[in-house]
């Protein structure tokens, strides 16, 4: 019985977030349908059935069928392929960009949060003059200056989100920064780059964890909005947001064109956000829904 306790006690930091998530419905749903994006991602190009970039003339706007499942382009090209191939930027734009901004907007909250003073004046400010600026239109006017692509977009889309991250960064560094644990550490002569690491950092993980996932679905929305204006990746490659782009031009007679592409931003989108709500249930205990057997008694 012992040891059965002890194993146990020795999963639950390293299984228990994971299998608390699996078990919530809305978290079992958005790893679901995030997974299968991740799996087209990898394996997009082996379950495809056809080149999403070859082109057949005699089946030009051919609707959907059993040769072509989602019907096929004003090239002939096979929609279906072309949603499977566009997973691979949305996934990559989704962790790309969120990560970067992540990164960007923890350092400058967390040290802005513990040192103060001008510091944290400066680094504030900076942040406050991005708000300023509506989202999309600073995105545009950064993937113009940078100039379009995968990269350049993330980026973009990064520097536009660090301030979400860095002002729930500061919020919780500021909450933690007088706990008594952390005058223990300074009193032992513990240094300001192994506090905000050590102690500070991991503390502040779980709320931005949460922000994390939220953000890559509005990420993601945002990338498609760039692309749909062309400042996305170069065609031929298959981009979700260049694909609803020219099927506009199509709509009245291939509508097919629009509704797939849209339906996989939506399902991505959606699996993101409900990711997000799970993650923020399992983090944050006052919005638990189970009850211990006691309880219910």
């Amino acid at each position: 019985m012992s040891i059965a306790t002890s194993s146990s006690r020795t999963r639950g930091p390293r299984f228990g977030f994971i299998g608390q998530l699996s078990r919530h419905k809305g978290g079992a749903f958005g790893l679901t349908i995030i997974l299968l994006f991740v799996a087209l991602t990898v394996f997009g190009r082996v379950v495809a059935p056809y080149d999403p970039n070859a082109n057949d003339y005699l089946s030009l706007l051919a609707p959907p069928s059993s040769a072509h499942w989602f019907g096929t382009d004003e090239l002939g090209r096979d929609t279906l392929s072309r949603v499977i191939d566009g997973s691979r930027i949305a996934v990559a734009v989704a962790f790309l960009s969120v990560s970067i901004a992540m990164a960007i907007g923890v350092m400058i909250g967390v040290i802005g949060g513990y040192f103060g003073g001008i510091t944290d004046a400066v680094l504030n400010r900076s942040q406050d003059i991005l708000f300023a600026f509506p989202t999309l239109l600073l995105a545009i006017i950064l993937v113009a200056v940078l100039g379009p692509g995968l990269f350049n977009a993330s980026l973009a889309i990064a520097i536009v989100y660090s301030p979400r991250f860095a002002r729930i960064a500061r919020a919780s560094t500021l909450s933690i920064k007088t706990s008594e644990y952390l005058d223990a550490a300074r009193l032992a002569g513990v240094g300001a780059p192994t506090i905000l690491i050590r102690h500070i950092l991991p503390n502040v993980m779980p709320p931005v964890i949460v922000l994390a996932a939220l953000s890559m679905s509005t990420a993601q929305l945002a990338y498609a909005s760039l692309s749909f204006l062309g400042l996305g990746v170069s065609p031929p490659q298959a981009d979700w947001g260049s694909m609803l782009s020219k099927g506009r031009d199509f709509i009245t007679i291939a509508p097919w064109l629009v509704i797939w592409p849209t339906v996989a931003l939506v399902m991505l989108m959606l699996a993101f956000n409900v990711l997000g709500d799970a993650i923020r249930d399992v983090l944050d205990p006052s919005h638990s829904t189970t009850k211990s057997p006691e309880t219910v008694k």
